[in-house]
């Protein structure tokens, strides 16, 4: 792949409403609000995961390996014209991603079970999935739905997000659906998901703003956890 990637920090928290209320508070103090939100400061994100039939992307994370990836294609507030293909590599707390992008009806044939043109496409990332939907028999398993409220912070660019209504849905023909038939995958709907992604070091002052009584650092996978359905 030609693209010039870098490792990123990236770390997850649990936590209840109350605390993110307020420390969604603090944060508006000294960071942006992303400029890609609709009015409400959030947007809807749909993926797509892929894993093959031993369920080798759940088990490297459950198992915790120490280096694993994880194909996606990724769509924003069902807008179906802007549709991403990515690969996300974790070692640690460490991410690297990698992305293309795939035209609506490129995704409509890749779910539909038609591949052949991805083996001859301008993207190496989709040459790659290709062949790993070839040799690993990786295909599309569930659709993952979340409301994010991101928020950005120029040195050390840091974002920071809020993560809330995680919804799942197994059923691929319907992942490009008008109307999503899915369920909410967690027990807890209200909670949130605080994530904090920065590259070579988070500024003192972000770290203050997010500690908080209780608050821990903790392995959470959207994709695991829609999983459990099947």
């Amino acid at each position: 792949m030609d693209q010039a990637k870098h490792y990123r920090h990236e770390l997850k928290y649990a936590i209840p409403y109350a605390d993110y209320v307020a420390m969604r508070a603090r944060l508006r103090s000294v960071m942006k609000s992303d400029p890609h939100t609709r009015a409400d400061g959030s947007y809807l994100i749909r993926s797509i995961y892929f894993d093959n039939a031993d369920d080798k992307a759940l088990r490297e994370k459950i198992c915790g390996f120490p280096k694993h990836e994880k194909f996606r294609i990724r769509y924003y507030n069902d807008d179906f014209s802007f549709i991403t293909l990515e690969k996300k590599i974790k070692t640690g707390n460490l991410c690297l991603k990698y992305d293309a992008r795939i035209t609506e009806d490129e995704c409509r044939r890749l779910l539909d079970g038609d591949i052949e043109w991805m083996k001859d496409h301008s993207e190496e990332l989709v040459k790659e999935l290709y062949a790993k939907m070839r040799y690993q028999l990786l295909k599309p398993r569930v659709l993952v739905s979340y409301t994010r409220e991101p928020y950005i912070f120029a040195a050390g660019n840091v974002r920071v997000t809020f993560d809330s209504g995680i919804r799942t849905s197994l059923y691929s023909k319907d992942f490009l659906g008008e109307k999503v038939p899915d369920i909410s995958a967690t027990d807890t709907p209200r909670d949130m998901i605080l994530e904090v992604k920065y590259d070579a070091f988070l500024p003192e002052v972000i770290q203050d703003l997010i500690q908080f009584s209780g608050v821990r650092q903790q392995a959470f996978s959207k994709y695991g956890t829609c999983r459990r359905f099947g």
